[in-house]
Formats: structure tokens, C-alpha cells, sequence
């Protein structure tokens, strides 16, 4: 999570953006790769194999969160115990996926930017107009094209990627690299999103990430101390047995 990966991840989505902003076609033209005309239908989206590796994704990626999930509910229920994984990593963990695929991605975008899906437009034998990315005045009511939801997941992987030993973070990087690009691809290939979708859920999901780990990790006036982080989980555990006991009291007076 350095400054060069950042000035990367900003020119990729400049020069992307701007080339699919400039020419929409491309957009359309990516997207008629996985088109089978003949048929009328994006031939991936008929593929069982297809369903089954969304599916594996989606265990991948919750594999991945499970332990930062773990690691603060064993906290709060046993404060005295260590925590399964340093508490830091696991807020870093937790914040990036709830704001990455979760805030920015489903709530925010692919419910207000109204760009229709590859296979809804009208191109594709569907019944609304395309739109570029920039315009977020579609037809599509909800869960859009723009950005790529379950890419934004994948890619979220750089997170734990960035956790990863100094020997192993190029490796993993990569891994979650190829893993946002696979899926991106194969969500192209079923007509579910444009190519842009994928760029932009990349960039934008590498953005985020960086900006968490420099303020939990390697900004001086924000990172945070693991002892005081795990300090402040114990005494929410405390309040919440207080808290858990004095509503046990009252139910047992009410009864």
C-alpha cells in the first residue's frame, strides 16, 4: 500500500475512464464478445459452471472476513483471552469490506446510478437505452450496472492481501488482482456488467483499502495503537455484560 501503487490505480481509472467516457462503443463492443447473436442471449449466463464459481467467489471472500469477525466476537465475549488475529487487522478487515463492496458499492452507486445492465439494454435485446458511465440517468430502477458489485468483492481481497507477510504481499496482491479480473471477466461474459463496471470497482476499491490502511497503519496522526484498540474492545465487552445483566434483572422482576 504504497504511493506508487496509488498513482497506478488513479491512472488506470484515468486513462480507462476517460477512453470508455470518450468512446462508449467500447463499452458495447467488450460486452458483444460474450453476446451469441444467433441465440440472442450472453451464452455464459446459460452456463451451470458459471452459478457454481460465483458461488466459490463468494465462499472465498467470506473465508477471508470470517476471521476478523471471529476475532472481535470471541473479544467481546472473552475479554481476558488474546485475540485470534491482531485487533487492528481485524477493524481494518471489517471497515474496508462494510464500506468497499458494502456502502459504497451496494448502497450508494449500483442503487442511485442508474446505468442498466448489458443484458437490459437495448443492443442486447433488452428494453432500456445504454448509457455511459458517466451518466448516472438510466433506466434501471436498482441494483445497476455501475459498479461491479461481486468485482468490488474480490477485488476487496487486496485488503487481506496488504496484511499479508512482506515476502508473500507481491504474490497475494497478484492473487487478488487476477481473482477481481477473473470475476470481473466472467461477470462481462454473462452480460451482468460493462467493462468499465469492472475497471472502476477495481480502482475504486484499491482506493479505499489505501486510504484505510494509511489511517489505521502508516499515518503517524491516525494510526492506531493495538494495545489501546484491545483495551477499548474489553471494556465494551464489560458494558455489554453489564448491560445483559441489568436487563436479565428487569425481565426477572417483570415476571
Amino acid at each position: 500500500m504504497n504511493r506508487a501503487g496509488l498513482t497506478i490505480a488513479l491512472s488506470i481509472g484515468f486513462v480507462l475512464g476517460l477512453l470508455c467516457a470518450v468512446d462508449p462503443q467500447l463499452d458495447l463492443d467488450l460486452a458483444a464478445i460474450g453476446f451469441d447473436s444467433s441465440r440472442h442471449l450472453f451464452a455464459a449466463n446459460a452456463q451451470p459452471w458459471v452459478q457454481h464459481t460465483r458461488a466459490a467467489a463468494r465462499i472465498i471472500i467470506a473465508l477471508l472476513a470470517l476471521p476478523a469477525f471471529l476475532a472481535i466476537v470471541v473479544k467481546l465475549i472473552l475479554p481476558q483471552r488474546r485475540m485470534l488475529i491482531e485487533a487492528r487487522a481485524a477493524l481494518f478487515l471489517i471497515a474496508t469490506l462494510a464500506l468497499g463492496p458494502g456502502l459504497v458499492t451496494n448502497l450508494i452507486l449500483k442503487d442511485h446510478w442508474s446505468r442498466p445492465r448489458p443484458i437490459d439494454v437495448q443492443q442486447f435485446g433488452g428494453e432500456y437505452r445504454f448509457e455511459p458511465w458517466w451518466d448516472p440517468r438510466g433506466d434501471c430502477p436498482n441494483n445497476c450496472s455501475f459498479i461491479a458489485g461481486e468485482p468490488s468483492g474480490a477485488f476487496w481481497t487486496l485488503a487481506p492481501a496488504a496484511l499479508a507477510p512482506p515476502p508473500l504481499q507481491a504474490a497475494a496482491y497478484g492473487a487478488a488482482l487476477a481473482f477481481g479480473v477473473g470475476l470481473g471477466a466472467l461477470r462481462m461474459a454473462a452480460g451482468a456488467h460493462f467493462f468499465s463496471d469492472v475497471v472502476f470497482a477495481g480502482v475504486l476499491m484499491y482506493v479505499l483499502v489505501w486510504i484505510a490502511h494509511g489511517l489505521i497503519y502508516r499515518w503517524p496522526a491516525t494510526r492506531l495503537d493495538e494495545k489501546a484498540l484491545e483495551d477499548r474492545l474489553g471494556r465494551a465487552s464489560e458494558w455489554l455484560a453489564d448491560t445483559a445483566r441489568r436487563l436479565a434483572s428487569r425481565a426477572k422482576k417483570a415476571s
